[in-house]
């Protein structure tokens, strides 16, 4: 019996730190994607690889500037960077955005269910406007 408690905590506790990983990970990809110049550093290094001084020109900004958005984008698993030499090359991260993607994703039917529950609503309030010849106020 206390072999199977255990069994059944270690899951809890498995389950439980992949939910808390998941938060903090949607938390940092939703900060990094809250900065429009992030988010074109995305669109961009989706077209192609570049490095550092080249998206900083792309965005009119200095290094240390563009520097401190790919540290954003990199923290949150987004981007990926190497150095070779003194050029450091950025590009799309391996996790990509599908975490993201699922969880507005269930974000969306719920909303899409709660305004078809509100039309069922609005259709059933008109019908008995219909019926009784009248507007209710």
């Amino acid at each position: 019996m206390a072999a199977n408690y255990c069994a059944a905590l270690d899951l809890v506790l498995i389950v439980n730190q992949m939910v808390q990983y998941l938060t903090i990970r949607l938390d940092a990809s939703f900060a990094a994607l809250s900065d429009a110049t992030r988010r074109g550093v995305l669109e961009q290094l989706g077209r192609k690889e570049a490095s550092v001084t080249e998206l900083a020109q792309k965005f009119g900004m200095t290094l240390t500037g563009m520097k401190k958005h790919i540290g954003v984008l990199e923290d949150a698993g987004l981007v990926t960077t190497e150095k070779v030499g003194r050029v450091r090359t950025c590009r799309l991260g391996a996790l990509g955005l599908d975490d993201e993607a699922a969880w507005i994703e269930a974000r969306r039917q719920i909303w899409n269910s709660r305004f078809d529950a509100l039309n069922t609503v609005v259709e059933a309030l008109m019908k008995t406007e219909d019926v009784n010849g009248k507007q209710s106020k």
